[in-house]
């Protein structure tokens, strides 16, 4: 993978001369707004010259600052938090909310319109038949991967989270049979090794679906189902809710494939929440009728 500025900093700094170096240790001090500065702000930040931030960008290996910015803005489409020029979410009033939810709603048509009906039935059939259902998830996507446990959980036994935290995926995959469904979620800033568990994965006889955005296609085609959705948002930090909505959709529908053990269960867990005295008092009803 190409060095990004940062890591072009460190390499180089010090052969930089002392104005370069202020503007360098500027950049590496301000990096997530890397993208909200111009070359002046820069210039006049650092007390250098225009010149010499030019000078810099081009021993780094950019052409121009509007290469830098194009890098930046590349560097958040992997998931690195920076801050985009022109911020939607900084306007005032009702602009940010506004084009907020219109993110959102068009993240929501990209990713859910363009699923295969029959591969979201092949899923959802194999998720309720599996032995047991394996789900996996590391950093940002460790969440979903929680969630997803907890809500099939519900509808159906079997379901683990794996691995547990400090734990090795050794013992995880070792045991896997033609049986088991892996759930893996596999969003951006994954960790280094999860190519070579997807490896692992195929290698087993289980089969594997995979949760993703765009940058998990390189390990669609190995896994028996890829999902794929977007997490653009209009600032810094990705939005996970299609990737919720889909949880929602795949957990719902597990249920209603399985509606009369799945009323069994819900009912037994239930009943387990009021002996264990779990959870606050509530009045909590089920539209059974409207699963039908």
């Amino acid at each position: 993978m190409t060095p990004h500025i940062g890591q072009r900093i460190t390499a180089q700094f010090e052969s930089l001369s002392a104005q370069e170096q202020r503007v360098a240790s500027f950049i590496l001090d301000h990096f997530d707004d890397l993208a909200v500065y111009s070359a002046a702000d820069l210039a006049r930040l650092t007390g250098v010259s225009k010149s010499t931030v030019s000078r810099l960008f081009k021993r780094l290996g950019f052409e121009s600052f509007r290469t830098v910015k194009a890098h930046a803005r590349q560097l958040r489409n992997l998931g690195v938090p920076l801050v985009i020029e022109s911020d939607a979410m900084a306007e005032e009033g009702g602009g940010a909310l506004a084009r907020h939810l219109q993110r959102e709603q068009e993240n929501l048509q990209r990713g859910l319109g363009r699923l295969d009906t029959d591969d979201i039935a092949s899923a959802v059939d194999a998720l309720c038949s599996a032995r047991q259902v394996v789900v996996m998830g590391f950093r940002n996507s460790y969440p979903l991967a929680l969630h997803f446990r907890q809500q099939l959980i519900q509808a159906r036994a079997q379901v683990r989270l794996a691995p547990q935290p400090n734990q090795s995926l050794a013992e995880e995959v070792v045991d896997l049979t033609a049986d088991d469904v892996v759930v893996l979620f596999g969003f951006r800033r994954r960790p280094r090794g999860l190519s070579k568990l997807v490896e692992a994965l195929v290698r087993s006889p289980a089969r594997c679906l995979l949760i993703g955005d765009p940058t998990a296609a390189g390990m669609a085609a190995r896994a028996t189902w890829f999902f794929e959705t977007p997490l653009e948002s209009l600032s810094a930090f990705d939005s996970y809710a299609t990737a919720n909505s889909l949880i929602c959709l795949l957990a719902n529908s597990v249920l209603h494939q399985r509606l009369a053990q799945g009323r069994e269960r819900i009912s037994q867990i239930s009943d387990g929440y009021s002996e264990l005295d779990e959870l606050e008092a509530a009045v909590m009803s089920v539209d059974w009728d409207a699963c039908q």
